[in-house]
C-alpha cells in the first residue's frame, strides 16, 4: 500500500510519543515493502528525503515563529500536499490542529485517525480552548473512516460519547537490556537511592502533587525530574529550590540514559491522568523499575496489580516515609516486563496496525 502518516513533527523522533510511534511503524512498513511517507516539519533536524526506507516530506511549519497557531498552518500544508500524492491510506496521529481542515483531505484514501487522549481535559488550557478541542474531537470522529484508540479507556469513551466503534491498539515499547550504571555519576546518584519522574511539566501530569509529597517527606533519596522547563516547570523549580534532593534537569531524549536511570531507580513516578496509553509508562515497564502511578483508569488498565497508586500528595508523603514498597520491585518489575513482551512489544503493535489497515483498504 501507499500510506502517509500525518500529525507529527517528523522522524527520526526528537519530540514525543507520536513521533516515536511514527518512526517505529514507518520503518516497519518500509521493511515490508510498503510505500510509506511521513510528513516532517521543514525545520526538522533531519533534512534528508529518506530515513531507513521511509520517504520524508518536509512541509513549512511556522510554529517556532507563531507558537501554537503555527501547528494549524503546518497541518494544513501537510493535508494540501497529500492531495497530490495518490495515497491509499492516510493515518492521522491526533486531531487537535488538523481536524478543522478535514474537508480538504483527499477523497481517494481511507482516512484512519488515532484519537490520542481527551485533550480537552488538560488543565493548562483555558475554557475557550477546551471548547475548541471538544469541537476538534467531534470533527475527527465525524470525518474519519476508521478510528484507533490506544487505551481501553479511550475506546469506551468514543463508544459512549459518539456511538462509534474504534480499534484498540496500544503503544509499544522494547524491553531494556544490558544496563550500565555509568550514567548515574552524571546526576550524582547511586543505585536504588534515587527516584525518577519523566513527563511534560503540565498540571494534569500531577507533577506538583508528586513533588509536594516528596518535599514534605523525610526521605534522603534524590528525585530527578525530567521535562522541558516551561512556565509551570520554572515555578515549581523556584518553589522547591531550597530542597537539594529535588533536581529539575530539563528534557532528555537520550533513551539509553533514561532507560538506565529508570533501571537503577528506587521508584519511578508516573503522574499522567489524561489520555491513553502513555509511551513513557510502557518505557518504564520495559526498564525494570518499580512504578508508583496516578490512580486512574488509563494507568490501571495497563499496570493492573503490578504497581502502586497515589491520589494526592499525602499518598506520596506516606509512601516515601514508610519506604516499604521497594521490597516488591523485583516481583512487579518482572511481571511488567512480561507484559511488554506479550502485549506491547513493537513487533506486536506494528503488526496489529498493519493488519488492521490492510483489512480496511480491502473493504
Amino acid at each position: 500500500m501507499k500510506i502517509a502518516i500525518l500529525g507529527t513533527r517528523g522522524i527520526p523522533n526528537n519530540h514525543g510519543g507520536f513521533e516515536q510511534f511514527a518512526e517505529y511503524f514507518s520503518v516497519y512498513l518500509a521493511s515490508k515493502s510498503h510505500d510509506v511517507y511521513v510528513y516532517n516539519s521543514h525545520d526538522h533536524a533531519y533534512q534528508d528525503k529518506k530515513f531507513k526506507g521511509v520517504n520524508l516530506i518536509h512541509c513549512y511549519d511556522p510554529e517556532s515563529k507563531l507558537g501554537t497557531a503555527g501547528q494549524f498552518i503546518y497541518d494544513l500544508n501537510c493535508i494540501l500536499d497529500s492531495r497530490k500524492r495518490n495515497f491509499d491510506v492516510i493515518l492521522q496521529l491526533g486531531y487537535t490542529s488538523n481536524s478543522i481542515w478535514h474537508w480538504l483531505l483527499p477523497k481517494k484514501p481511507v482516512i484512519i485517525t488515532n484519537m490520542d487522549g481527551m485533550e480537552w481535559k488538560r488543565s493548562k488550557y483555558s475554557p475557550k480552548v477546551r471548547r475548541f478541542l471538544k469541537y476538534a474531537e467531534r470533527l475527527a470522529v465525524k470525518s474519519s473512516d476508521y478510528l484507533i484508540a490506544d487505551s481501553i479507556g479511550i475506546q469506551d469513551y468514543i463508544s459512549k460519547k459518539y456511538n462509534r466503534t474504534s480499534e484498540f491498539i496500544a503503544y509499544g515499547a522494547t524491553v531494556f537490556e544490558n544496563p550500565n550504571a555509568q550514567v548515574l555519576s552524571k546526576y550524582k546518584v547511586e543505585t536504588n537511592k534515587y527516584c525518577v519522574l519523566i513527563a511534560r511539566l503540565e498540571p494534569e501530569n500531577n507533577i506538583a502533587t508528586i513533588v509536594e509529597g516528596y518535599h514534605k517527606s523525610d526521605t534522603t533519596h534524590s528525585l530527578i525530574v525530567f521535562g522541558t522547563l516551561n512556565d509551570f516547570g520554572n515555578k515549581l523549580q523556584k518553589r522547591y529550590s531550597t530542597d537539594k534532593r529535588i533536581q529539575f534537569v530539563g528534557a532528555n531524549y537520550n533513551q539509553e540514559e533514561l532507560n538506565n536511570l529508570r533501571f537503577y531507580s528506587r521508584y519511578y513516578f508516573h503522574g499522567h491522568s489524561v489520555g491513553g496509553t502513555n509511551p513513557s509508562l510502557l518505557e518504564a515497564m520495559a526498564s525494570n523499575t518499580l512504578i508508583i502511578a496516578n490512580n486512574n483508569i488509563f494507568n490501571k488498565s495497563i499496570l493492573g496489580e503490578n504497581a502502586y497508586y497515589f491520589d494526592n500528595a499525602d499518598d506520596i508523603f506516606n509512601m516515601m516515609n514508610k519506604d516499604s514498597l521497594f521490597a516488591q520491585k523485583e516481583a512487579y518489575a518482572t511481571k511488567n516486563i512480561k507484559k511488554i513482551e506479550n502485549l506491547y512489544s513493537w513487533n506486536i503493535i506494528n503488526l496489529a496496525y498493519e493488519d488492521y489497515i490492510l483489512k480496511k483498504i480491502e473493504k
